[in-house]
């Protein structure tokens, strides 16, 4: 059985546990069925303060649902639901970089993806979850087990 301990969760699928998206109720039926707290790097936390930002700045949610937004996910931390993971951010980079060159050219993966799956294998993490299609290729080209909703 999966443990949350175990589990990279990319900032993009996490933020739909904060904000009403596709995948929402997926990510929410599956947090509700693992156990433990999911590891966040620093990183991760900053891309969902401001996933839960821009929503607001596109208006597809209000000032105040974002604030509650923002307010859950602080929450979540303080409550034990999630962590901060600490993590060697040299080695993350140094480690991006050697993906970058070996699975770009062949998987077209953007460097924020590419650091995200850096960041899994820096922390020593089995599994990956992500919605996107590259990131998952280049998550399973790195021997990380894709969580699958």
């Amino acid at each position: 059985m999966v443990t949350a301990e175990e589990v990279y969760v990319d900032p993009s699928a996490l933020t739909m546990l904060y904000l009403h998206q596709s995948h929402s109720r997926g990510m929410v039926l599956w947090r509700h069925k693992i156990s433990g707290v999911l590891p966040v790097t620093h990183h991760g936390r900053s891309e969902v303060v401001n996933a839960i930002s821009q929503a607001a700045f596109r208006q597809s949610i209000d000032l105040e649902t974002a604030k509650q937004a923002q307010d859950d996910f602080a929450a979540d931390f303080t409550n034990g639901h999630l962590e901060q993971a600490d993590i060697l951010w040299r080695g993350a980079l140094n480690h991006a970089m050697t993906l970058s060159r070996q699975f770009t050219p062949k998987l077209g993966t953007r460097s924020l993806d590419v650091l995200h799956v850096a960041c899994a294998l820096e922390l020593k993490l089995r599994y990956f979850l992500s919605f996107d299609e590259k990131q998952q290729k280049l998550a399973a080209e790195c021997k990380l087990k894709l969580v699958k909703l």
